[in-house]
């Protein structure tokens, strides 16, 4: 059997595609099996129950390398160096995993998150290749690896870009790309960020990188890391999504079945649906804001609405006890006729609902590809992570979204005393433009366009479905 290990950072954003992709491998070549080794965080930001409600497979094996409760909050300790130290404390339980299977299995290669890079030392230290699994987009890799060569290269001083308003060329953007939709890690000179672009650098030494996208949605993006000399071979193999249901929603079945029920009582394309991702959450002023936006537009909606966590602490959101306590005084009476809140969301279950005519979202990459793939035109309404590059990439380059905001960013550490507040005004432009019919709607016939291109591209002959077999190809050569 020839066996790949993949090395996933354990975040739902990253891991769920990566074991979405491994199946496919596994689909299309018998002779494969591969072991996902997963690296539990302090805060566990519901992988854990991610991956046991997953429906099994043969030949694929999660196998928990977890460090013991006290080593891994010890790396805690320092805020900045916290994930690399955390995932190099690990690669003693890696190398005797893989010394193991070694003695069964042959060992095809690593395939590592984009976090995961020092595993290569692993990988060579057995002679076996490395590939990256980049979950988010080839613009945003393209991103990347221009500034590691800014950086580490031409040693040039880019945190002068930070807070500025200049728009800057960057090879993999048609347009100029401002500054402010930049990630802040990619710009400022801490140690994270010297630690982000050192892995960054170590992917030049990989055999290639697959990219959660497909030709036809980033061909410009594409093209220039293909005519790029400085980057290894690029699989793109998207759209991957997972129609896995959360551990959450089988234990609660009557809860997405009062969602369905709903949502089939609405005509089609009429519903508005907000969801903000596994982080996303505000705090009251803003929900004010939202909700008086949602009862001016007009407009059917469905909003998952999450509790904040205290200011300050980083945690994932969780259930309000009553709604009322948040929302404006009179909103659920008034809106009970064509709204409905909820709290977490069975996000692709109701992405692929008929009724569903338009999604405000944070502008995850796996968000976007979900609603591609269901074509669901989005307000983009960023938070943190590479969101708002995603959410400038959306509608001023792919023009499949509108934009409420493009450069918002929640305050996880709690530093700002005054949070910035998205206007209901600015929140109801949005969603006015977004719920066009579509005769009048651009992007909805851009993005009905784009999701017939995204199921050719996974099919047999297709771009996606081509770039696997070549990548399944080119493992086994490179051996």
């Amino acid at each position: 059997m020839k066996e790949l290990i993949f090395i996933p950072l354990a975040g739902l954003g990253h891991i769920v595609s990566a074991i979405e992709f491994a199946k496919q491998i596994l689909n299309k070549d018998e002779n494969f099996s591969i072991s996902f080794l997963i690296m539990e965080l302090p805060l566990d930001y519901g992988v854990q129950n991610f991956i046991q409600s997953l429906t099994s497979q043969p030949r694929l094996k999660f196998i928990d390398i977890s460090l013991d409760e006290k080593t891994s909050s010890g790396f805690l300790n320092n805020h900045e160096t916290f994930l690399y130290d955390f995932i190099d404390g690990h690669k003693s339980l890696v190398r005797e995993y893989v010394h193991n299977i070694c003695k069964t299995s042959s060992c095809y290669g690593f395939v590592l998150d984009m976090f995961c890079t020092s595993m290569i030392d692993i990988a060579n230290e057995f002679n076996v290749p490395s590939y990256i699994y980049f979950a988010s987009n080839a613009s945003f890799l393209g991103l990347c690896l221009h500034f590691e060569t800014l950086r580490n290269e031409q040693h040039s001083d880019t945190s002068r870009y930070m807070n500025s308003n200049e728009a800057l060329s960057i090879p993999s953007f048609k347009n100029l790309c401002p500054t402010k939709v930049l990630p802040k890690h990619l710009l400022d000179s801490r140690l994270a960020s010297t630690l982000f672009f050192d892995g960054i650098r170590r992917f030049k030494e990989t055999k290639g990188i697959i990219v959660n996208t497909f030709f036809e949605l980033e061909s410009f993006s594409l093209q220039a890391l293909l005519d790029s000399k400085m980057v290894p071979k690029i699989y793109p193999v998207g759209p991957v999504v997972s129609f896995e249901k959360s551990g959450h929603f089988r234990n609660n079945s009557l809860e997405i079945e009062s969602i369905i029920k709903w949502l089939d009582d609405q005509q089609d394309s009429s519903v508005v649906f907000l969801c903000f991702g596994s982080m996303g959450s505000f705090e009251a002023e803003q929900i004010k804001e939202i909700a008086t936006a949602l009862e001016h537009c007009g407009h059917r909606f469905l909003w998952s609405l999450r509790k904040s966590p205290p200011k300050g602490k980083v945690d994932i959101p969780t259930s309000y006890n009553n709604y009322e306590e948040v929302l404006p005084k009179g909103f659920l009476e008034r809106t009970k006729e064509r709204g409905k809140i909820i709290g977490w969301a069975p996000q692709v279950t109701i992405l692929s609902h008929p009724s569903i005519g338009g999604f405000v979202s944070h502008c995850g990459w796996n968000s976007i590809l979900e609603s591609v793939h269901f074509g669901v035109p989005i307000a983009t309404w960023p938070l943190y992570a590479e969101q708002q590059m995603n959410a400038f990439l959306l509608v001023k380059e792919l023009e499949l979204g509108e934009e409420i905001k493009l450069d918002y960013v929640v305050d996880f550490e709690g530093k700002n005393n005054q949070a910035d507040i998205v206007s209901a005004q600015e929140i109801e432009s949005g969603l006015l433009k977004l719920m066009v019919k579509s005769e009048e709607n651009e992007v909805r016939k851009k993005m009905k366009e784009m999701k017939e291109k995204s199921r050719v591209a996974m099919e047999e002959g297709g771009s996606s479905y081509n770039s696997l077999a070549l990548f399944i190809k080119d493992v086994i050569r490179n051996i």
